[in-house]
């Protein structure tokens, strides 16, 4: 039975010592406790897979739009322009303009095109650490996949890569609860940098179009069926799309190789059956959530377990702890790679499922399965330290002797 104290004192602002390194005993809590966690702001916490599952569903009630929520967090600043003018942070008919577009540009079929590449990528990178032997997986291995992925599908030169992930480290840490004067300053000053790198590229692009065929810059210019993006949206989209593919990438490929240490018999099984990794990418995207928390507003009066939320209520949804709800998964702390069903939200779901879910799996898939018939017998090679962030979940530095 989970700690009642846990989820009665737990307040988003105000975290408990070690929450962001292991939140799991505070989600038990509040899945069995307060499902409904009311806080002093007067914003409500949902951590229930059937609560998540309703709200992604229905964008009439719950809002996704974030003006009124970032205004005062960020002023009008470059952060208050990027987040929300963003897919991610906009309602229909926006929200389905822009969407239609992206999943224009990123067609199942453009997305299988990348596979040998993809393959090819993380042999490279495999013969790195081979030559090293002693390797940090994150920045080694784990974020230099989708830097490389995401800078291919933008053609950007491999020579103005270098920011790419320290941007996205900046942007979206500026997503957290609660933010430093430090933070916000450097989230504001990468929005500026960020906009000017990629209007430079898209005025290149529009000069020399790419292949629409492989080029999602070019895709996004030249929209989808006689729908354009304004200058404003392309830039702030190509900045989230960016953003997005890299760092939830980023995390699923590192806590996966973490869980294989932490469950040795998992890890076997994983070796003896490769075909596993199907269900294994799914089951670790359960299990350690790349994204953690999402957000929403009530647009009226709705209910939750007896309790009326007025219109305007702030939501944040507990990804993590929905994911890890016993309710809809059996054994719900355990790792089971061959685990079905499982319909994890990971990528969110309804209409707001993250268009990138299918171009993200296959890295996760090629990256851990490559990685371990490679290295089956790595280790750590001292303390693997988490990003210390309560929104995205992964790893700063994961040392391993891969020998």
């Amino acid at each position: 039975m989970a700690d009642k104290s846990l989820a009665d004192e737990f307040e988003l602002t105000a975290l408990p010592a070690g929450f962001a390194d292991d939140p799991f005993p505070v989600y038990r809590a509040l899945l069995e406790h307060g499902p409904l966690k009311q806080f002093t702001d007067g914003s409500v916490m949902l951590s229930r897979f059937a609560d998540l599952d309703r709200v992604y569903r229905d964008t009439q009630s719950f809002s996704s739009d974030k003006k009124v929520e970032f205004l005062p967090k960020f002023g009008t600043s470059p952060l208050y322009e990027h987040h929300t003018t963003s897919l991610v942070f906009n309602d229909p008919p926006l929200h389905t303009r822009v969407r239609k577009i992206m999943v224009g540009a990123m067609t199942p079929k453009a997305i299988a095109a990348m596979e040998p590449g993809l393959i090819a990528l993380v042999d490279r990178l495999l013969d790195g650490l081979a030559e090293k032997g002693e390797v940090d997986l994150i920045e080694d291995f784990a974020a230099a996949i989708p830097v490389e992925v995401i800078g291919n599908l933008f053609d950007i030169p491999h020579g103005e890569r270098g920011p790419l992930r320290d941007w996205s480290l900046a942007v979206l840490g500026a997503l957290e609860p609660v933010l430093s004067p430090e933070q916000q300053e450097r989230g504001n000053r990468t929005v500026t940098d960020f906009r000017a790198f990629l209007k430079g590229l898209a005025d290149a692009r529009r000069k020399k179009p790419g292949d629409p065929a492989t080029d999602v810059l070019t895709r996004l210019i030249d929209g989808n069926e006689g729908e354009l993006l304004s200058e404003e949206e392309l830039l702030q989209n190509c900045i989230f799309i960016l953003n997005a593919g890299h760092e939830t990438t980023t995390n699923l490929i590192g806590n996966a190789l973490y869980e294989l240490l932490e469950w040795p018999d998992e890890r076997k099984r994983l070796l003896a059956a490769p075909e596993l990794i199907q269900t294994a990418v799914d089951e670790f995207l359960r299990f350690q959530s790349p994204n953690q928390l999402g957000n929403r507003r009530t647009t009226e009066k709705v209910e939750f377990h007896g309790e009326t939320l007025l219109p305007g209520t702030r939501l944040h949804l507990a990804i993590g702890a929905a994911n890890r709800d016993p309710r809809q998964f059996p054994d719900p702390d355990r790792l089971d790679l061959s685990r079905k069903p499982n319909k994890h939200l990971a990528f969110a779901g309804g209409p707001h499922l993250c268009i990138g879910f299918s171009l993200a799996k296959m890295e996760g898939r090629i990256a851990v399965s490559r990685f371990i018939e490679r290295f089956p017998d790595y280790r750590l090679n001292g303390e693997a330290k988490r990003t210390g962030r309560v929104r995205f979940r992964g790893f700063s530095t994961f040392p391993a002797r891969i020998g």
